[in-house]
């Protein structure tokens, strides 16, 4: 800023008190004190009308304090019950930032080192590839960057018995699908494992060291970890699926106990905002270190490049870079670094952000799957950085109906593939139990004259069979899942040189979940 000295000096001490007037409202354009609150509460609740999420919670923290902590709509589509501040929601991946939390207060104690080798804790960890089984270290589990390709091995603890320690050892049966530290492949058994190390160094169960060393110490009252401890309150929201036309449907909550530390918190925005607050401080609440400056630090350090897409360039041209630090997704924005993440469990869709320049925090919990949470995002971030904001819930429920659009596509194409060729000679052909080391067995009857394939693991997937072409099935779910909202699939069987069925493969379209990956072949 030039200042002029003129012949008027009273105009230019009103210039100096301006330029101080514009320190405290926000320096550099930053309308920090002028952020019309009743606007972006409106906005919150007819972009929430817009996409039909039944209810929701939104909080902002700015400065140290809670400016807007809300909620909007129904815990339960068309039932009484208001969502509230204080209505748990599940968090699911944005249970990975405390993760990365209880192991740096392990590091801060120096009874782990993040450099040190996995197997030194975990001596049943094995992969697929030996060297990268000696060579993971604690780090690596927390930033993505083993090899295994995004959600790879999540039909492992998907609704199936296994507990967590044996779905990390049947990860060894997984193929990777980039060498080791040289693609970025989002991996929820990662976390799993980098949770187990708590047990292994303090003898506490993860759940209860997060518990004893974030939670309480910050106030968090009703945060909680696993679906089974939901039960203990009346303030819950419940997991919905709306489809394309309108429609919506209640979904039964994803058992989440042997994810705990990748994907099992259950929380609501009040408490939230106190775990935003104490990182935008330093680590500190109520003067007492939760978190060390060093580790905040290093979680908010770029560890994993995330390649930035077509469509992102396009809609964020302000936006260079995006990276995975541990337990924290990093970008740059408007020239500011933004910290964020996002959760998504069956019917139940979050994201958690902050921008540290201005201490500016937010998290957004929704019952409904849906991307109203990023919209939100960079909505708020906007407003509080004083640049133009978009109407970016209207943005992304055009790309998210599109993208449902062709699902629904997909599913059809599928139903419509029935040719006139031969059917089978005789449906016991196909009837019997298939299975692999990875997965387990899955087990396919003749009943009432149809097919029906069992997932032994998972009885949530039993399906009808349908015959399609030749040896190709059509698989349709009975259960309606929000990550397979149409629940059509193919099975197709293979014959040996002498024509016996002896192995099935499953292919049900959809987002999330690898079904290529797992091995049926047949067993008796």
């Amino acid at each position: 800023m030039i200042i002029h000295f003129k012949s008027k000096p009273k105009r230019f001490v009103f210039s100096i008190l301006f330029f101080i007037f514009l320190l405290a409202a926000g320096v550099k354009g930053y309308p920090q004190g002028n952020v019309d609150l009743a606007q972006l509460d409106s906005y919150i609740e007819a972009a929430r009308k817009d996409w039909k999420i039944p209810g929701m919670a939104a909080a902002i923290v700015k400065d140290g304090q809670v400016v807007l902590a809300k909620g909007y709509g129904l815990k339960e589509f068309s039932k009484p019950g208001k969502v509230d501040e204080k209505t748990l929601f599940a968090i699911a991946s944005n249970t990975k930032a405390f993760t990365a939390a209880t192991l740096a207060i392990l590091v801060e104690e120096e009874k782990i080192k993040w450099n040190h080798r996995v197997r030194e804790y975990l001596p049943y960890f094995k992969l697929y590839d030996p060297y990268v089984t000696e060579e993971m270290r604690v780090r690596d589990l927390l930033c993505h960057r083993c090899g295994l390709g995004t959600f790879s091995g999540d039909l492992l603890w998907y609704e199936t018995p296994y507990s967590t320690v044996e779905v990390i050892k049947r990860a060894q049966y997984l193929k990777p699908s980039s060498s080791f530290r040289s693609g970025y492949g989002y991996s929820n058994i990662m976390f799993m494992a980098a949770g187990e190390i708590i047990p292994a160094v303090t003898g506490k169960p993860w759940k209860d060291f997060v518990i004893e060393r974030i939670f309480k110490p910050l106030g968090m009252e009703t945060t909680n970890v696993g679906t089974s401890e939901l039960k203990k309150y009346q303030n819950v929201a419940t997991p919905h699926y709306v489809y394309s036309d309108g429609k919506t449907v209640t979904i039964s909550y994803t058992t989440s106990d042997q994810i705990s530390a990748a994907g099992g918190i259950n929380s609501n925005v009040s408490d939230m905002a106190r775990w935003l607050i104490m990182l935008l401080n330093d680590g500190t609440h109520e003067n007492k270190q939760i978190l060390s400056e060093t580790s905040i630090e290093e979680m908010w350090t770029p560890h994993t490049v995330i390649p930035l897409s077509g469509s992102s360039k396009e809609l964020f041209p302000s936006t260079h870079f995006r990276s995975y630090g541990l337990g924290w997704v990093l970008l740059d924005y408007h020239g500011r670094k933004i910290i964020y993440h996002s959760g998504g469990l069956d019917g139940m869709i979050s994201r958690v952000a902050m921008v540290p320049e201005i201490k500016l925090g937010l998290v957004v919990l929704t019952n409904s799957m849906n991307d109203l949470p990023k919209a939100l995002m960079y909505r708020i971030i906007d407003t509080y950085l004083g640049v133009t904001p978009k109407d970016w819930s209207r943005i992304y429920l055009d790309r998210y109906r599109e993208s449902a659009e062709k699902e629904k596509q997909r599913a059809a194409e599928i139903t419509k593939k029935k040719k006139k060729t031969r059917y089978p000679v005789k449906l016991e052909d196909y009837t019997g139990l298939y299975g692999g080391p990875m997965y387990g067995d899955a087990r396919v009857s003749l009943e009432n004259k149809k097919l029906v394939l069992r997932f032994l693991p998972a009885p949530v997937f039993i399906s009808d069979l349908s015959h399609l072409h030749y040896d190709t099935f059509q698989l349709k779910l009975r259960n309606t899942l929000s990550f397979i909202p149409h629940g059509i699939g193919t099975v197709q069987f293979i014959r040996d040189k002498d024509g016996n069925v002896v192995e099935m493969k499953v292919d049900i379209p959809n987002r999330d979940f690898w079904f290529d990956e797992l091995e049926f072949k047949m067993k008796e």
